[in-house]
C-alpha cells in the first residue's frame, strides 16, 4: 500500500490500483492579457464531490480561472482536463458536463424567461423540456413573470434566471462566479440549500467569492489566489477559514503560514 494525499486529507490505495481520476485538473495553466499575467503557472486537482471555493483579492486571478475552464478564454500555456478529456482537443464532448454562472447573466434580453430556458434546454437536447423550464422556474421563484421579457427584469431576477439556465441541464461540475452577488436574503437562502443538495449527489461546484458571510459550512476546500498564483489551500472549518482570509487580505500571505 502506498500513501496519497487528495482534497487535503490521506488515503490508502493500492499499488496495482489506479487512483481515480479528478473531474478536473489543471497543470502549469498561464494566461495573459497583454503584459498582464493572470494567472501564473497554475495547478490544481478538483474531484467529484467536492466544494471548492477560490478565495482572494480583486484582480487575483480568480475569475480567469474559471473562464478557461469554462472555454470562454484560452489559456497562453498549460492543460486543462475535464472527465479526463483534453479541453484543447475535444472541447465539445464536455459541454453537457459544465454549467457557468458569471458576471454577465448569458440571458436574452428580447425573449422571456421561459423562452431563454427553453432556448438553452434545446441546446443541451434535453428531455421533457417543458417540465424541466417549469421545475427551474418554481425554484428561482418566477413562475409568475416566466412571460416577461428579461429586460424588464432587474439585476437580482436576472441573476435568479441565470443561475436557473447554467442548471438547467444538471450538469456534472458548476463553475460560479460571485453568484450571491445581487441577490436578496430569500434567493441567497435558496441558493445555498440547492448548492448542498447538488454536492450531496456527488457532484462538483468550483466558486470564487469574496464573501465569506454567506452560508458555506458546508464548503470541504478553500484555496487562496494572490497574483495569479495558488497561494496556499487551507483546512478548517468556516469560521477558522474566515478568520484566516480576513488576515489574509490585511497581511499577505505571511499571515497564513
Amino acid at each position: 500500500m502506498k500513501k496519497e494525499t487528495a482534497r487535503g486529507a490521506s488515503r490508502l490505495v493500492a499499488q496495482d490500483i489506479p487512483s481515480p481520476a479528478p473531474i478536473v485538473r489543471l497543470e502549469s495553466v498561464e494566461k495573459w492579457f497583454g503584459n498582464t499575467r493572470a494567472l501564473q503557472g497554475v495547478t490544481l486537482e478538483v474531484w467529484s464531490g467536492d466544494f471548492l471555493v477560490l478565495l482572494g483579492r480583486n484582480g487575483a486571478g480568480k475569475s480567469t480561472l474559471l473562464r478557461v475552464i469554462a472555454r470562454l478564454t484560452k489559456p497562453n500555456s498549460g492543460q486543462i482536463w475535464l472527465r479526463g478529456i483534453d479541453l484543447r482537443r475535444n472541447p465539445d464532448q464536455v459541454r453537457e458536463d459544465l454549467g457557468f454562472v458569471a458576471h454577465s447573466t448569458y440571458l436574452y434580453r428580447n425573449l422571456t424567461a421561459r423562452e431563454n430556458l427553453r432556448f438553452f434546454a434545446r441546446m443541451y437536447r434535453l428531455e421533457k423540456v417543458e417540465l424541466r423550464i417549469e421545475e427551474a422556474l418554481h425554484w428561482i421563484g418566477l413562475s409568475e413573470s416566466a412571460d416577461r421579457r428579461v429586460q424588464g427584469f432587474s439585476q437580482r431576477i436576472q441573476q435568479r434566471l441565470s443561475i436557473a439556465r447554467a442548471t438547467l441541464h444538471d450538469p456534472q461540475l458548476l463553475l460560479m462566479d460571485e453568484p450571491f452577488s445581487g441577490l436578496d436574503l430569500e434567493a441567497s437562502e435558496l441558493l445555498s440549500s440547492w448548492m448542498k443538495e447538488f454536492v450531496s449527489r456527488g457532484k462538483t461546484i468550483l466558486m470564487a467569492t469574496h464573501d465569506l458571510e454567506q452560508g458555506l459550512s458546508f464548503v470541504n476546500r478553500w484555496v487562496f489566489v494572490e497574483k495569479g498564483r495558488i497561494a496556499v489551500e487551507l483546512a478548517g472549518d468556516h469560521a477558522q477559514v474566515r478568520d484566516k482570509y480576513k488576515r489574509f487580505l490585511r497581511e499577505g500571505q505571511s499571515a497564513l503560514s
